[in-house]
């Protein structure tokens, strides 16, 4: 087959792209330029999508023996990335940036132009597993639990899922870097990239104030009494308790955790640990990676709501657009924005962004 490798820069998605060309595959390595202003996403281990990356992505291209290309996707990051996470906190609801990369770029913006250029699938250094079962093709946890990225790449559709290739998943970190540095690769001791790569700072609240501005509002009770003051209700999130700028005595005695953010009034509202508590769920905007349950009919799975959060035992359904989720057991500080992905053991059924919660 021939195959785009896109390549980060990184360790993981080298060893990817070596691994395809040993597969026998006419590999291409892409590296995905997303910002229009690189130099500024990489501080150390934080972000990606630097300068720095592209020449680290080139120079494993060539000790792997493939072409290399750069394809300038900045604008369809912006928009489809950037903006939506923007838009999501000035409305107060918390999103994950990673899926809706995977989402709108990794997969539909690069797939769709591989697929233009004659290419058959695209291989990328995620932790995941792609077999072929009496299902049909589907996505599975990898073998490396503390890697697994199965829930971060959920959000693709069954399409999207047939064209890619997940070469690391039967892999655990620690042989991957053994197999850079055996295989000659300069990024065999890189550090990994953690927080929001276009966030580089990892000052989230400071990044969206200097963009959505920095309105003082107050923070107050359940029931409406004023505890302290804020500057800009999209910068906290559910079941936060650092950085409310509000003493123990002034909230009753007890620590105070944000229940609800009220863009609208700039209002936070805060209490205490046990209203956090959640058993239910409902998600929108649907996407399955396999086949569809069966509408209306109860099935039980486990559902996860974050990225390497433990799975939860639950009973789930569908009406064909939104998946509705009973837990077992209650969870807290679940926000609205976020990511649920139900499993059924280790298999990846679907995934749906937090739109409600009892």
């Amino acid at each position: 087959m021939k195959i785009v490798a896109a390549m980060s820069g990184g360790v993981d998605s080298a060893v990817a792209a070596a691994r395809m060309v040993d597969a026998g595959h006419e590999v291409v390595g892409v590296h995905l330029a997303l910002s229009s202003n690189p130099q500024k996403y990489r501080s150390g281990a934080r972000g990606c999508c630097t300068i720095e990356d592209s020449h680290d992505a080139r120079r494993a291209a060539d000790v792997i023996g493939i072409p290399f290309y750069i394809w300038d996707m900045a604008e369809e990051f912006h928009d489809g990335v950037v903006e939506n996470f923007m838009a999501e906190y000035a409305i107060g609801r918390t999103p994950n940036p990673c899926l809706r990369c995977n989402e709108k770029i990794k997969f539909a913006a690069v797939m769709e132009r591989a697929k233009a250029l004659g290419f058959d699938g695209v291989a990328t250094g995620h932790y995941a597993q792609m077999r072929e079962t009496e299902l049909g093709r589907v996505m599975y946890r990898a073998v490396d639990p503390s890697k697994d990225q199965s829930y971060v790449l959920a959000v693709l559709n069954t399409d999207q899922l047939a064209g890619a290739h997940f070469p690391l998943g039967d892999i655990v970190k620690d042989d991957v870097r053994k197999e850079a540095k055996a295989r000659g690769l300069y990024v065999a001791n890189k550090p990994d990239s953690h927080d929001i790569c276009f966030v580089p700072s990892g000052d989230n609240a400071g990044w969206l104030r200097d963009r959505l501005g920095s309105d003082v509002g107050p923070i107050v009770d359940e029931d409406g009494k004023k505890l302290g003051e804020h500057k800009g209700a999209y910068t906290y999130t559910i079941g936060q308790r650092k950085g409310l700028g509000i003493t123990v005595p002034a909230a009753g005695g007890e620590p105070r955790y944000v229940l609800k953010i009220e863009p609208k009034t700039n209002t936070v509202v805060v209490g205490n640990h046990d209203s956090l508590a959640v058993s239910g769920i409902v998600g929108e905007r649907a996407i399955w990676c396999g086949p569809v349950p069966a509408e209306s009919t109860e099935y039980r799975g486990f559902a996860q709501i974050r990225a390497h959060g433990a799975p939860l035992a639950c009973t789930y359904s569908h009406d064909g657009g939104n998946i509705t989720v009973a837990l077992d057991e209650p969870i807290y500080g679940l926000a609205t924005g976020q990511g649920l992905v139900i499993y059924d053991g280790d298999r990846v059924v679907g995934s749906a962004t937090v739109c409600a919660t009892e």
